[in-house]
C-alpha cells in the first residue's frame, strides 16, 4: 500500500494532486486543514479496516448518518444520466452552490449505510469527548468539500459535452481568477456566438464596464485621504507616489503627510525622508491623540495624505484607529489598499475588517507582480468599490 500526503490551497487543488500522482483509484484516508491551506493523506490498494473505538456521540452520529446518507443520495442522483444536463444548469449558471440544492441532496434511504462501526467504551472525560466531537465535525466538513468537488468536477465534464463553448469560457473566466457568481453574470450577458474570440472580446469588455471607475481623481478633488488596510499591503509605498505626482505637478506647498502608524518599526522614519525629500510636513499622530487636534493646522493645505497602520482585525488599536477615521470632525475618504497578489480570503478579510470606517473606494498595488487579477476585481465589483 502506497500512502502519501498532499498540501494545497484548498480542496479542489489537492483533489487534483491526487489524481495527478496517484490516479483515479486512489483513496482518501484523512484531511485535515493547516496552515496556509488543506493536507489530504491518500493511498493506493488501501483496505478499510474498522476504526478504533471512539466515545459515542449521539449528535455527532446523527450528523454523520445525514452526511452519508447526502453522499449515497447525490451518487444515486448523477448516475441519471437523464436528468444530467439539468443538474449542470443548476449549479454552474443559478448562482446556487452544490449544497445548496436542496432537491438533489436530500437523504433518500431509511437507513443509511454504517461503514463505521462505533463499540462503545467506558465513560470518558468531558475535555476528550470535547476533543472527539471537534475531530469529528472537521471530518464532517471535510466529506462536504469533497463531494462539492465530485459534483462540481462532474458537472464540469457533462457541461463539455453539452454546452462546449460556454464551458471553454467558463473555464478561461476561471483561470483568470474571477468568481463563479460574476463569470455566471458575464456568461449571460453574451448570445450563442460561434467564434470564440469574439465571444471572450465581448466577455471582456461587459467586464470593464462593471468596473467602478471615479469621475475625479482623488488628488484633483482634494481634501484628507486616507489610505487603509492590512500590513503588507503598499500603503506606505502607494502614499509615497500619490505625493511625489502632486508635487510634480502642483507643486509642495499645498500638500501635507501624516502617520498614525507607529505600530511599524522605521515607519514614522520612513515618511520623515519622504517629507524631507519632497520638502513637505509631515505629523505624526501617537495611539491616543486627537485626529482632529492633529489635522487642525493642516486645514489649509489642499491634499492631506494620510497613512494609516496595518493591523490585525482582532487587534483593539485598529477598532480605535477606524473610530477615529469615521470620526464626525474628519471628512476623511479612506481608500482601502488591495495587492493584487494576496489571496481572494485575504481579500475578503480585509474588506470587512475595514468597511467600518466608510471606504470611498480601493486603490490596487502590486499589479506588476500577480498572476491573475480577477479575485481582487470580483471583490470590487461585487462590494461597488471604485
Amino acid at each position: 500500500m502506497q500512502v502519501k500526503r498532499f498540501f494545497a490551497a484548498d480542496m479542489r487543488q489537492a483533489m487534483k494532486l491526487v489524481r495527478d500522482e496517484l490516479g483515479a483509484e486512489a483513496a482518501i484516508i484523512g484531511n485535515r486543514r493547516i496552515a496556509g491551506g488543506v493536507e489530504l493523506t491518500a493511498a493506493l490498494d488501501y483496505k478499510l479496516s474498522a476504526l478504533a473505538p471512539r466515545v459515542p456521540n449521539m449528535e455527532l452520529e446523527d450528523e454523520l448518518r445525514k452526511t452519508q446518507s447526502r453522499i449515497v443520495s447525490a451518487q444515486a442522483e448523477l448516475n441519471n444520466r437523464s436528468d444530467s444536463d439539468a443538474s449542470i444548469n443548476l449549479q454552474l449558471f443559478s448562482g446556487k452552490p452544490v449544497s445548496a440544492v436542496d432537491t438533489h441532496i436530500e437523504p433518500t434511504l431509511e437507513e443509511p449505510p454504517r461503514p463505521f462501526a462505533y463499540t462503545p467504551p467506558a465513560p470518558a472525560e468531558p475535555a476528550v469527548g470535547q476533543r472527539a466531537y471537534d475531530s469529528m465535525r472537521s471530518e464532517l466538513n471535510g466529506l462536504r468539500e469533497l463531494l462539492e468537488v465530485q459534483l462540481g468536477s462532474l458537472a464540469w465534464n457533462q457541461l463539455q459535452g453539452s454546452r462546449p463553448q460556454q464551458a471553454n469560457l467558463w473555464r478561461r473566466l476561471q483561470r483568470v481568477g474571477l468568481s463563479g457568481p460574476l463569470s455566471r453574470d458575464l456568461l449571460s450577458m453574451i448570445p450563442e456566438i460561434d467564434e470564440p474570440r469574439q465571444a471572450w472580446r465581448m466577455l471582456l469588455a461587459h467586464l470593464a464596464r462593471m468596473i467602478a471607475v471615479p469621475d475625479i481623481e482623488p488628488l484633483e478633488e482634494g481634501g484628507v485621504i486616507a489610505m487603509v488596510g492590512p500590513a503588507g499591503m503598499g500603503k506606505t509605498t502607494t502614499l509615497a507616489k500619490l505625493a511625489a505626482r502632486y508635487v510634480l505637478k502642483y507643486g509642495p506647498q499645498n500638500i501635507a503627510l501624516v502617520s498614525m502608524d507607529s505600530f511599524r518599526i522605521g515607519a514614522q522614519e520612513q515618511l520623515k525622508t519622504l517629507g524631507r525629500i519632497l520638502n513637505v510636513p509631515v505629523t505624526h499622530v501617537d495611539p491616543g491623540q486627537s485626529l482632529v487636534q492633529a489635522l487642525e493646522p493642516l486645514l489649509r493645505k489642499r491634499v492631506v495624505l494620510i497613512d494609516t497602520a496595518g493591523l490585525q482585525a482582532s487587534d483593539p488599536a485598529l477598532r480605535m484607529q477606524l473610530e477615529s477615521l469615521a470620526g464626525r470632525g474628519i471628512k476623511s475618504r479612506n481608500y482601502l489598499v488591495l495587492a493584487t497578489t494576496s489571496q481572494k480570503q485575504v481579500l475578503t478579510a480585509a474588506y470587512h475588517s475595514y468597511k467600518r470606517c466608510g471606504l470611498a473606494g480601493c486603490i490596487l498595488t502590486k499589479l506588476d507582480e500577480t498572476a491573475s487579477l480577477g479575485e481582487v476585481l470580483s471583490l470590487a465589483i461585487s462590494h461597488e468599490l471604485p
